[in-house]
């Protein structure tokens, strides 16, 4: 998102024509109203405002697919209160999808390494990050300086690049364009390389002309630089615009992980494959690639999920000296009434007596509040289909 330039003591008003009927006042348009209105006048106000809008099929200019197959569309609306960061509910298989679709050398029965991002922007972070720490690591463990870290890329990357340099502290080593050639030139690239170069950053799909960068003579040129001076420099490829067309319409153009310096891809589901905004990936050749000091391991639902991420954090996950917890939550709906809150603190009364679990033999477990604490895993899930049955054999008007 743009940063907002709006003034904050703005008094403009908004005018609410067609919704008059209902919000007898006008409202700010930079403020939060002092008093609610009722729903069909907000969703009027709001509605009126859209139809300004410019028309998406019209945007000719956008990176970003505006269209979609009807069906797409209505998978969309019936999954759309679903909370994707919980991956052990709703499981990712583009990634695997994906990584098969780049010759990543995963076996039949392995899972590729791999993160679904908010697109390109956010996957090429999470690239560079992964290269930068891999580079770091590698010079402390030979004692030399790991504090001036670079990137080899051609002076038509898109701005994501730059802000990967500036966020993290990474030189932003360019190759500049020249008449006639409006990509980065591989061989002037790996002139470019050195000690501190954590990778050189080719694109599938250049934004300025949609051009395919040859991945395949860098690759070559570089190796052959690594094999001189034994620096080991690899590649990622940007493929957020040509990801999903290279392998379809030129199959035999090797720019993928079929290349042995080709560590970590991006791609973006809205460039071109089809997809509304809002969807990219990032694609590691192996597990090797993905530092492990990187990754998060969570444990919602008692499982273990490692997560790497940048624009959304898995909470639940209780410090390690108190690992051993396991929490009962409520989500709480807006009919969510005072006496079916008593009556849900009963049954989990009800069902800890029934099992027979007095605080004192639990080891160390014990009550806070109305959530029931318990070393055992085992033993939660134990409760929970104890209250399930409780549940079930109740007839009830309420809903809990």
């Amino acid at each position: 998102m743009v940063i907002s330039t709006t003034k904050s003591d703005s008094g403009e008003l908004l005018h609410s024509t067609f919704a008059s009927r209902y919000a007898r006042t006008r409202l700010p348009r930079f403020k939060m109203p002092e008093k609610s209105i009722p729903k069909e006048a907000a969703y009027q106000i709001i509605n009126d405002e859209l139809m300004l809008d410019g028309n998406p099929r019209l945007n000719l200019a956008s990176f970003v697919t505006t269209w979609m197959e009807p069906e797409c569309d209505r998978l969309i609306m019936s999954s759309i209160n679903k909370n994707y960061v919980d991956m052990d509910d709703y499981p990712n298989r583009c990634v695997n999808m994906i990584a098969h679709l780049f010759h990543a050398p995963v076996g039949e029965d392995e899972t590729a390494v791999g993160v679904g991002t908010v697109g390109s922007s956010e996957a090429i972070m999470l690239a560079g990050l992964a290269f930068k720490r891999k580079w770091q690591a590698k010079r402390k463990s030979l004692g030399k300086p790991y504090d001036n870290p670079n990137i080899v890329t051609g002076s038509n990357v898109q701005v994501c690049w730059e802000k990967f340099a500036r966020y993290f502290e990474v030189e932003l080593k360019e190759v500049k364009l020249k008449e006639g050639y409006y990509i980065m030139d591989p061989m002037k690239a790996v002139e470019m390389v050195d000690e501190n170069t954590i990778c050189v950053a080719a694109i599938l799909g250049s934004t300025l002309t949609g051009e395919f960068e040859g991945v395949k003579l860098l690759n070559e040129l570089l190796s052959k630089n690594n094999k001189e001076t034994g620096w080991n420099t690899p590649i990622h490829v940007d493929a957020a615009s040509g990801g999903f067309i290279a392998p379809f319409l030129y199959p035999d153009l090797e720019w993928d992980f079929r290349l042995p310096l080709v560590k970590s891809i991006n791609v973006s589901g809205h460039k071109y494959g089809l997809v509304y905004a809002g969807v990219g990936w990032i694609v590691w050749s192996c597990k090797e690639e993905l530092p492990e000091d990187l990754v998060f391991h969570i444990n919602y639902l008692g499982s273990d999920q490692p997560t790497f991420t940048l624009n959304f954090s898995k909470a639940y996950t209780l410090p390690p000296d108190a690992q051993h917890v396991a929490l009962l939550r409520v989500v709480i709906r807006e009919d969510f009434s005072h006496s079916l809150a008593e009556r849900l603190v009963r049954d989990i009364e009800k069902v800890v007596k029934d099992l027979d679990v007095p605080v004192a033999e639990t080891g160390g477990g014990h009550v806070v509040g109305t959530g029931v604490v318990k070393k055992s895993v085992g033993l939660t899930e134990e409760v929970a289909k104890h209250w399930r049955r409780i549940v079930d054999g109740r007839k009830t008007s309420g809903v809990c």
